[in-house]
This record gives structure tokens, C-alpha cells and sequence, in this order.
């Protein structure tokens, strides 16, 4: 086990995707930063999430507590990609869906400006729907899946 591990994201329709992330998290990790991407941030980066930052942090922390009652976490603001990964030497590892795991050399790269030790990357491969496609809030708002990766009957 890593002393912290991060991981981050929108969380916008909290689906099976998010929990397997989050699930990784505290599989590796003794204590687990989530970095939940801020209103200002997502606008900036050109997405309309449907949650705003108030009910995608109350989602996530309602599973963590749920599902982790005893364990250590913290719940961090996004305003950028990295978040606290990019300032802390404590974290040990990150944890990374498929379509963020670029980023993980830019993270590293951060660090070891700021004279701190590189973190491990994490995959967590995309949870696949009962259509073979991955689950993602996208498909959610579009009205295709719901937050199981079941297909919604468009008829």
C-alpha cells in the first residue's frame, strides 16, 4: 500500500465508472486525496457539466462515507489538472482513467521542478455498459446510459 494515493475528476452523474476509481484509490492507498474539478475549472475547460460543484462533492463524499466509513480521505477542490498531486510529497501514486493517464508525465514533470519525487501512475481501465461501450457522464447526459451502464430505452 502507497501512503496516499490521488486521483481527481468531475464526477458529473456519479456513476460505476467514478466508484471503481474511487475504489482503486482506497485499495491502494492508506489515505486517498479526491480532487473534484471546481465549477470555474470544468467552464475553462469547455464542459457543461449538469451537477454543480456542490452536488458532485455531496455524491462523492456520500459513497466514501458509505462505502469507506473508517478510512482516511479528503476531499480537494480542482482548479487545475493536478491539483494537490502536483504539490505534496506525500502522495505516492495516482490514479488514472485511460484518457488521463497522459498526463501523468506532465504531473511528474511538475514535481520534479518543485523538487518533489514522481508518483506512481494507476490505470483504472473504462467500466463497459451492457452496450460494450464505456460509461461516462457524457453518455448519461445524452439521456444513452444511466449511471449502471444500462441502455435507456429511447422509444
Amino acid at each position: 500500500m502507497y501512503k496516499v494515493v490521488a486521483l481527481g475528476g468531475t464526477f458529473d452523474h456519479f456513476h460505476k465508472g467514478h466508484r471503481e476509481m474511487i475504489d482503486r484509490a482506497f485499495e491502494l492507498g492508506n489515505h486517498v486525496i479526491i480532487g473534484i474539478t471546481t465549477d470555474d475549472f470544468v467552464k475553462r475547460l469547455g464542459k457543461s457539466p449538469d451537477w454543480p460543484f456542490a452536488k458532485r462533492r455531496d455524491a462523492v463524499e456520500k459513497y466514501v462515507k458509505a462505502k469507506f466509513p473508517n478510512r482516511s480521505y479528503e476531499l480537494a477542490p480542482l482548479d487545475d489538472f493536478f491539483g494537490p498531486a502536483a504539490l505534496r510529497r506525500d502522495v505516492e501514486a495516482i490514479v488514472v482513467s485511460p484518457g488521463t493517464a497522459e498526463r501523468v508525465a506532465l504531473l511528474n514533470g511538475l514535481r520534479a521542478e518543485r523538487g518533489l519525487p514522481p508518483v506512481r501512475p494507476v490505470e483504472v481501465p473504462y467500466v463497459i455498459g451492457e452496450d460494450g461501450l464505456p460509461i461516462s457522464s457524457t453518455r448519461i447526459r445524452r439521456g444513452e446510459i444511466d449511471e449502471e451502464g444500462r441502455i435507456i430505452d429511447q422509444g
